[in-house]
C-alpha cells in the first residue's frame, strides 16, 4: 500500500481526480478501495482551492471509504445506477481539468505514427523494471488512439468509459465491427481484434498499477508486460493506420 500512496503523489490534478472516480466506481460495484488512499486523495482534492468547488458535495460528509460505501449503497441498488451517478458527479470536474491539463499526446503538435512509437517505446522501456506500469501504459496507449479518432470525428464519449466501449464506437467508424461483415473469415479476425482490446483493458485492471491491490492479487511477471506492450503497440498502429487510410480515401 505504501507504493500505491507514492504512486498517487506523482499524479497530476486530472489524473488524481480520475483515479479517485475510477476507484470509487470500483468500490461501488463490489471491488475494493484502500481507506488510506481514499482519505489521502479526498484531502488533497478538498484542499485544492482551484477545484474544490467542482467536487461533488457528498464528498465533504463521507470521510472514510466505509462511509462512502454506506452512502452509495443506500442511494442506488444496482451497479449500473452507481456507475452512471459517479460518472455524472465527476463530469464537470474532469472536463475542467482536462482543458487545462496536457496529456503526453496533446503536448505534441501533430498526432502521427512517430509519436505513437515514442509512447510505445516508453512502455517497452518499463516492461522489465516496472511490469505493472508497463501494462498500464499499454492500455493508456490504446485509449489515447481511440480517443484521438473519436475527437477527430467530433464524436462525444464519456471520458471514464471502459476500453471496450470506446473501441466499439471506433470500430463502427473504421468498419471493423464483426457485425458489419458477412464473410466468416473477416468476422472471425475482427472478433479477435475486439477480444484483444477487451483483454488489454481487463489485464490492466487485473495486473496494472492503476488500481489498488489486495494481498491475494497476483503480481505481473515480465511475460505479462511483454504481452500487453506488444499487443497494445501493434493495435495502436493498426487502428491509427486504418483511420488515416480511411480519411485519405
Amino acid at each position: 500500500m505504501e507504493d500505491e500512496l507514492v504512486h498517487i503523489d506523482s499524479l497530476s490534478d486530472f489524473e488524481l481526480a480520475q483515479y479517485f472516480q475510477d476507484h470509487l466506481i470500483m468500490r461501488a460495484t463490489g471491488d475494493s478501495f484502500d481507506n488510506d488512499a481514499y482519505i489521502k486523495i479526498r484531502k488533497a482534492l478538498i484542499e485544492n482551492k482551484s477545484i474544490s468547488h467542482l467536487l461533488p458535495k457528498w464528498i465533504n460528509s463521507n470521510r472514510t471509504i466505509d462511509q462512502f460505501w454506506a452512502f452509495i449503497k443506500a442511494r442506488f441498488s444496482t451497479y449500473l445506477e452507481r456507475r452512471e451517478f459517479l460518472w455524472k458527479e465527476f463530469e464537470e470536474l474532469l472536463t475542467h481539468l482536462e482543458k487545462i491539463t496536457k496529456s503526453p499526446l496533446t503536448e505534441l503538435l501533430v498526432f502521427d505514427e512517430a509519436h505513437i512509437h515514442i509512447l510505445w517505446g516508453k512502455a517497452i522501456e518499463r516492461k522489465e523494471s516496472d511490469p505493472e506500469g508497463a501494462i498500464t501504459s499499454a492500455r493508456t496507449l490504446i485509449e489515447s488512439v481511440l480517443k484521438h479518432i473519436l475527437d477527430d470525428q467530433f464524436i462525444a464519449y464519456n471520458d471514464g468509459s471502459d476500453l471496450p466501449i470506446l473501441y466499439k464506437e471506433v470500430a463502427k467508424i473504421l468498419n471493423l465491427a464483426p457485425e458489419q461483415h458477412n464473410e466468416g473469415i473477416f468476422k472471425q479476425i475482427l472478433g479477435g481484434v475486439t477480444s484483444v482490446v477487451t483483454g488489454l483493458g481487463a489485464l490492466r485492471n487485473k495486473l496494472g498499477d492503476a488500481h489498488g491491490k489486495s494481498k491475494t492479487n497476483v503480481k505481473p511477471s515480465l511475460r505479462h508486460s511483454v504481452l500487453a506492450v506488444n499487443l497494445a503497440g501493434s493495435m495502436a498502429m493498426f487502428l491509427f493506420r486504418t483511420y488515416t487510410e480511411k480519411k485519405i480515401l
